[in-house]
């Protein structure tokens, strides 16, 4: 059965394109309806993007696998956007990296078993002046310490059990940036 928007969805989206000249134009926040309402972006999910903006599936399939923020896979509720380049490897990136990924028990560009924490190492973060560092969410951590990354985890680890009993029997895999989709408030 092929996927469909929400008429929740449905209704953001009209009013996205309402603010842009084409259907062309939209196709990023689009896209962040999609993933916020499927959790990731399948093939279905591509599809139905590519229909709904009147685009080829290939069209959309290079956009999303140009930006980092577009996920094919079921991602965990954190992502852990660690920095590896230049500043933040000279910095110590890689060893906050390797703590992390010991800490949680999973490599880069794994997800824990709980769906909690995804980890993605990432290039550039735009913070080299508080290198090393990660984002999770819309939160900057800066000049990272192996103390830091317990404290960090522990919070986020508890913020994300406190959804777990609110959201409950909401997929605890499902993150939302445009608040649309199954963990979404009114």
């Amino acid at each position: 059965m092929p996927l469909e928007f929400s008429a929740q969805s449905k209704e953001l989206i009209d009013r996205l394109l309402a603010q842009y000249p084409t259907k062309q134009a939209a196709l990023l926040p689009v896209l962040h309806v999609a993933q916020d309402q499927f959790g990731y972006l399948p093939d279905e999910a591509l599809e139905l993007v590519a229909k709904t903006l009147e685009l080829s599936p290939a069209h959309v399939f290079g956009v999303i696998t140009f930006y980092t923020m577009f996920h094919r896979e079921k991602h965990g509720r954190n992502e852990l956007m660690v920095c590896t380049n230049v500043s933040c490897m000279l910095r110590g990136g890689y060893d906050i990296l390797r703590y992390i990924e010991k800490k949680l028990d999973i490599k880069a560009g794994e997800t824990t078993p709980d769906g909690a924490f995804t980890i993605v190492e990432e290039e550039c973060l735009a913070a080299c002046a508080n290198a090393p560092m990660m984002i999770c969410g819309n939160d900057y951590f800066l000049d990272l310490t192996e103390k830091k990354v317990d404290a960090i985890l522990d919070d986020l680890r508890r913020r994300w059990q406190e959804r777990q009993r609110m959201e409950s029997p909401v997929d605890p895999n499902r993150r939302t940036l445009m608040g649309v989709g199954p963990g979404a408030k009114t």
